[in-house]
């Protein structure tokens, strides 16, 4: 059965906001980040849309930086997180003495940030600044606070830009509320 999908941000939202949220970040980071550069890291796969306009938005604010990914598993298949989250790839380079940047889609539970923030010091950030394209602080299950968030949501499953229900929906370029499956489509 078909499911409903509402718009809630559209692409000329999302457009219009990324490059206030980068020069907020530009502005937010220590002296020696916006010297050095960062690494931007993000959690595979739904990060992905929001990191490579994020990183076009910073390049044009001449922010040096490279990417790398940790793939992070918390959702499986369904709507709900299992409350676990787990590191099944990590990063490709050292952070070791680098200012991160880590970003995702959606800051939910807080879960996913939390453990990501808690490995990249491990692996030997100097720091971290964390940015969400959305954040959903009603959801909260963890004490965290996003340092730069795009756009604050409500309580809602949401798709699009990244974002997906078993790996569906990814590539519409807004974010839509996800419905109920419906028997006549609509």
């Amino acid at each position: 059965m078909p499911r409903t999908l509402t718009p809630l941000l559209s692409e000329a939202d999302i457009s219009a906001r990324l490059p206030e949220l980068a020069a907020e970040i530009v502005r937010g980071l220590p002296d020696a980040a916006r010297t050095d550069g960062v690494v931007i890291v993000g959690p595979l796969k739904g990060c992905v849309v929001y990191m490579a306009d994020l990183s076009r938005a910073l390049w044009r604010l001449d922010l040096e930086h490279t990417l790398d990914f940790l793939r992070l598993a918390s959702y499986g298949e369904g709507t709900e997180s299992t409350g676990v989250v787990r590191l099944e790839g990590d990063l490709i380079h050292s952070v070791e003495g680098r200012h991160v940047l880590l970003v995702d889609d959606i800051c939910d539970t807080g879960r996913t940030l939390q453990f990501a923030t808690a490995h990249l010091l491990a692996r030997g950030a100097s720091g971290i600044t964390t940015s969400v394209l959305m954040d959903k602080p009603s959801r909260r299950a963890v004490p965290l606070v996003v340092d730069h968030v795009a756009f604050t949501i409500p309580n809602a499953f949401v798709v699009g830009y990244g974002c997906d229900l078993a790996e569906r929906y990814r590539g519409i370029p807004f974010i839509g509320v996800l419905g109920p499956e419906t028997a006549d489509g609509g």
